[in-house]
């Protein structure tokens, strides 16, 4: 994404109408699996649809990007980051992986607050992990601001600062890009990949976690031969 996209920004009521938007087949899917797509596996064997037009990345010069999106509520995604964790701890370094909680439905915004105010407040190592353990494995009541803003009390974070961050225009900030990126990109659930702003893959498209890696890393490699 280039410097004069990441500034940019949707007013309130522009972002309400994209997220209302891709809601609708969000919502229709609280657990979040993807919904774009789901013959083209079948079709093509390819595991991955192409971006028309391609998106614009934040990846540095060189670098590959790779992009997940994920919504902490979602139980595919949560069963998804053994695989997509042990890919990062390896990746080849030419990859720049990245990833975005974008509200697609209303009702992730308190998750998505979370996750950018983690980040604002450089914190994501101590909060990413429990948070994600604490909604499917410890069955947390992690729903609303203050629920969360306790919970990361918890874990030896300042609730009141990471409350406020939360509030914050900068956050508000993160997920109306984040959206437009999701939105620019076809995502309408989750979890999905994209890789180099170009292709969308995710479990009904690659046919599994694997089936995400592999194309992940076929891909990969293919685009930083290209740009080599």
């Amino acid at each position: 994404m280039s410097k004069s996209n990441m500034s940019s920004t949707l007013d309130r009521r522009g972002f309400l109408k994209a997220t209302s938007a891709t809601a609708i087949v969000a919502g229709a899917s609280s657990a979040g699996s993807l919904l774009v797509g789901g013959s083209a596996y079948a079709q093509s064997g390819k595991g991955y649809e192409k971006i028309d037009p391609p998106q614009q990345t934040v990846a540095p010069e060189g670098k590959v990007e790779v992009l997940e999106y994920f919504w902490f509520g979602c139980p595919h995604c949560y069963a998804f980051e053994p695989a997509i964790n042990e890919w990062a701890e390896n990746k080849p370094d030419y990859v720049e992986f990245i990833r975005e909680a974008p509200p697609l439905n209303p009702n992730w915004r308190p998750h998505s607050e979370a996750f950018y105010a983690a980040e604002q407040l450089g914190v994501t190592d101590k909060f990413f992990d429990p948070m994600f353990n604490g909604i499917h494995a410890e069955k947390r009541r992690l729903h609303n601001r203050k629920e969360i803003s306790k919970f990361v009390g918890e874990l030896g974070i300042d609730s009141r600062e990471f409350l406020g961050a939360m509030k914050s225009f900068a956050v508000e900030t993160r997920m109306r890009q984040a959206m437009q990126r999701a939105v620019g990109s076809g995502i309408n659930g989750v979890p999905s990949v994209v890789i180099a702003g170009k292709y969308r893959t995710g479990n009904r498209l690659a046919g599994g976690h694997d089936g995400i890696i592999r194309v992940i890393n076929e891909l990969a490699e293919f685009e930083h031969k290209q740009g080599a």
